[in-house]
């Protein structure tokens, strides 16, 4: 190889990938890395916003083990060694994936030829550094809200940002630290957890080109290694509209061969199965944002009939408020008027006063006949403080009480989110809001029978111990079921807000 070969090699990325980088194959074999249909593709996008822009600022939403974190290890590791002054910081959403991106970039420093690149200078189990170069390369996990703060970084990888439990916080923290100069990269990849969330979010702005980052899809087909045998394969009717809509795309009968082995494994029920495969394995974006559990108290298509639906109404004015303060949960309020709920807001960062100022407003404005308000934690002193003035109307549910029907259900939340699913799926139409988070909110709920057959619903820690914002807005619509569907006159709510346990709020 001549001079001129060898800085042909080094300045293309996967020319020099080729050559120089080893990776471990699915089967544990260490080979050279070359970079597949879905690599090539997702680079090609990277590198045309960068000679568009001048810098990098992508979403991939991809499906499970296709490769794209290798490629931007391989990507940055090959920046840091060859451009003085380039600092690369990789952020996962848990350790055990934090060290196993480690490792591989360390293998990719390991296995260099002789001379190729200069010592590293510091090599610990997180951090590359080469003074030589001024560059270095390092990795965090995203359970630490602070990690990566300090640093002064050219190169950022969020790895399954979908999955961080405080996406929203390193949003304002990691990302910052990432300066808005020519060459600079930020490349956020997850597969999907479901919808309302940071990375949601932030591919619905994406796709609208509301903001400054490109959207990059890529669909599971495009693996060659997700193929299975196909002789005497018969695809059926299903299966058959699916070749014909991917086959032009790389879509082949041993694919649609794998892929009902692997709908198969998630679960005997083909319907379940194949929900979980279009959120792991999707063929487009809109099949990748499903829910991530098979027990989902609401199913989809009813949000999505009720969103699309136009309903008038003319009965009683309820309206549910979910509290909340700081910067994590939100503060919702969502108006009903029989089959017809609208005008949901969200507020963050308000304090009790400002959001009991905030309801007075809404109070002398729109005149309800009801506000039901959750009385757990600081929502006691919003009830407190608007009852105080005489709104008598306004009450105080604790949801974490008995259930009105106790061998039912497990609490008085089940049994809200039990009437708004009657509700949803009502032969007559209902309307919401057409709003991402609200859809979200409502579809991302597991549930299960306790041990005297009482429903009960996936609490909010549990929800993010998943990933998954807490249900603020759907818990609000629920709210406003708490005398039935349609309000009827007089009081029946709670006048009394019971004293409030730690860790009553299951």
């Amino acid at each position: 190889m001549n001079k001129a070969e060898f800085q042909a090699i080094v300045s293309d990325f996967p020319s020099f990938a080729k050559e120089f980088l080893h990776i471990r194959s699915k089967s544990g074999q260490i080979k050279k890395f070359e970079l597949n249909r879905a690599q090539l593709y997702a680079h090609d996008r990277l590198e045309q916003q960068l000679k568009d822009k001048g810098k990098v600022r992508a979403l991939i939403l991809k499906g499970r083990q296709q490769g794209m974190s290798t490629m931007i290890q391989a990507r940055y590791f090959h920046r840091v060694i060859t451009r003085r002054g380039t600092k690369a910081y990789i952020l996962t959403h848990e350790a055990e994936a934090t060290k196993n991106l480690f490792e591989m970039t360390q293998r990719y420093y390991d296995k260099l030829p002789s001379g190729l690149c200069a010592p590293a200078d510091k090599a610990s189990t997180k951090e590359l550094s080469f003074k030589k170069y001024d560059s270095g390369y390092a990795v965090g996990t995203a359970g630490n809200k602070g990690a990566g703060r300090s640093q002064t970084i050219q190169l950022f990888h969020g790895s399954e940002v979908g999955f961080w439990p405080h996406a929203e916080d390193h949003a304002k923290g990691v990302l910052q630290a990432v300066s808005n100069e020519k060459g600079t990269e930020i490349i956020l990849e997850s597969t999907a957890n479901g919808i309302g969330n940071y990375f949601h979010s932030m591919w619905k702005s994406a796709e609208s080109k509301h903001s400054e980052f490109i959207s990059i899809f890529i669909p599971w087909y495009w693996q060659e290694e997700y193929i299975a045998n196909d002789v005497g394969f018969s695809p059926t009717e299903e299966e058959d509209y699916i070749y014909n809509l991917y086959k032009e795309d790389g879509m082949s009968l041993a694919h649609l061969a794998w892929r009902r082995i692997k709908i198969s494994e998630f679960s005997n029920d083909y319907d379940v199965g194949m929900e979980s495969f279009k959120q792991e394995f999707p063929c487009t974006a809109t099949e990748a944002f499903l829910n991530p559990i098979a027990n989902v108290f609401i199913n989809a298509k009813h949000v999505v009939r009720a969103r699309r639906a136009k309903v008038e109404s003319d009965t009683r004015l309820i309206i549910g408020v979910d509290v909340a303060m700081g910067d994590t949960d939100k503060t919702a309020i969502i108006r009903r008027k029989g089959r017809v709920a609208y005008n949901l807001e969200t507020f963050r960062n308000m304090n009790t006063m400002e959001i009991a100022g905030y309801l007075k407003h809404v109070i002398e404005k729109e005149r309800p006949h009801k506000m039901y308000i959750d009385c757990i934690g600081i929502g006691a002193g919003v009830v407190d403080r608007l009852r105080e003035q005489n709104y008598h109307f306004v009450e105080g549910i604790n949801v974490a009480r008995s259930a009105n029907h106790k061998d039912k259900f497990r609490n008085l939340r089940a049994e809200l989110w039990s009437e708004m699913r009657d509700w949803l799926t009502q032969e007559m139409p209902v309307q919401i809001p057409d709003d991402d988070t609200l859809h979200g909110d409502l579809c991302n709920l597991g549930y299960k029978y306790d041990s005297s057959g009482r429903l009960l619903i996936e609490s909010k820690d549990d929800l993010r111990a998943r990933g998954m914002p807490s249900p603020d807005t759907s818990d609000a619509l629920a709210l406003t079921f708490y005398s039935g569907f349609y309000e009827q006159e007089g009081d029946s709510g709670v006048t009394v807000i019971p004293v409030i346990r730690p860790g009553m709020f299951i």
